[in-house]
């Protein structure tokens, strides 16, 4: 026996290790996996949409159709969010707020995977459901085709107005929680959806505010690039007035109440204190300030939205 032979051997057998270790290398963590397909966000557009469900329903929806929209509806907002990563990441590279991204930062070292799996969780999901609910595939593939095809491809590199458009995604959100549960034209869930869309500007436009120089350094044509800080302030306020006068119309609905109201009222005040204070003085602070309470103040929409309903 060659002396070389034992080597061999034993480089032969540590291969099924090696091979595993490789594996278990490549596979992304939790928390990777959670940034990649913006989870955060996710929970916030199926908390949407459970909205649109709890307003066509007038009240708590079938455990059935409630499941189905949160499997379906989570699929298809992860997939795309996916997408809009995988198709950013260069911009994400020159931008402080998204550098650290995994598709920037080399977490995951090898995205060609991404787009075929982000692909396959929006369309099996949304086809599975197209032979008995048509109107709930159309939502979330409409929804998909506006964040990722019309928003981020064409939108967000060549107009200012790319959230205000973009934020139709969100509307086809909440529309797919109402055609979940067979009625996705219910008048209530159509103003939701119209809130959304006045919101996404709002949202999304403090933020820019306060990331400016991110958005310049990327060449992405955000509001806050092309006009003053206080300019952009305005149109803000603009819009977080119309998504305040469209939340408290929901009072009106016949599933909803001062349970809904009351919360709601309390919200909208400190929203439009905190867009007069940015008017004022329009500083990255209070941008971020007015952009964390936005997220806030959808959520007590749709909590107490479902609250009420349910009540």
């Amino acid at each position: 026996m060659s002396p070389l032979e034992p080597d061999n051997y034993s480089a032969i057998t540590a291969t099924p290790q090696t091979t595993i270790g490789v594996i278990r290398a490549n596979i992304p963590s939790l928390k990777t996996l959670m940034v990649l397909f913006k989870l955060r966000i996710v929970v916030l557009l199926l908390v949407a949409a459970m909205g649109g469900a709890f307003l066509a329903a007038n009240g708590m929806p079938g455990v059935g159709a409630l499941s189905l929209l949160l499997v379906t509806g989570g699929f298809a907002a992860a997939g795309s969010s996916a997408l809009n990563q995988y198709f950013e990441r260069k911009s994400d590279g020159l931008m402080k707020r998204t550098r650290k991204r995994p598709l920037v930062d080399g977490t995951i070292e090898r995205p060609g995977w991404v787009p075929y799996v982000a692909a396959a969780m929006i369309l099996l999901p949304s086809l599975a459901v197209l032979p008995f609910n048509p109107a709930l595939t159309f939502f979330l593939l409409l929804g998909a085709a506006i964040y990722v095809f019309l928003y981020t491809l064409y939108l967000k590199p060549r107009t200012l107005l790319n959230i205000v458009i973009g934020g139709a995604a969100g509307s086809a959100a909440v529309l797919s929680g109402s055609a979940a549960v067979g009625n996705w034209a219910d008048p209530g869930a159509m103003v939701l959806a119209f809130l959304l869309f006045l919101w996404t500007p709002t949202h999304f436009w403090s933020l820019a505010i306060a990331y400016k120089d991110d958005y310049a350094r990327s060449n992405t044509p955000m509001l806050p690039v092309q006009t003053s800080a206080r300019a952009a302030a305005w149109w803000v306020m603009l819009h977080t007035a119309a998504t305040v006068f469209a939340a408290l119309m929901l009072i009106f609905h016949p599933a909803l109440g001062w349970i809904y109201g009351v919360p709601v009222g309390i919200a909208t005040v400190d929203m439009l204190v905190r867009n007069m204070k940015l008017l004022k003085t329009p500083t990255p602070k209070l941008a971020m300030s007015l952009f964390k309470a936005s997220n806030f103040y959808l959520l007590i929409v749709m909590l107490m939205l479902g609250i009420d309903a349910m009540i």
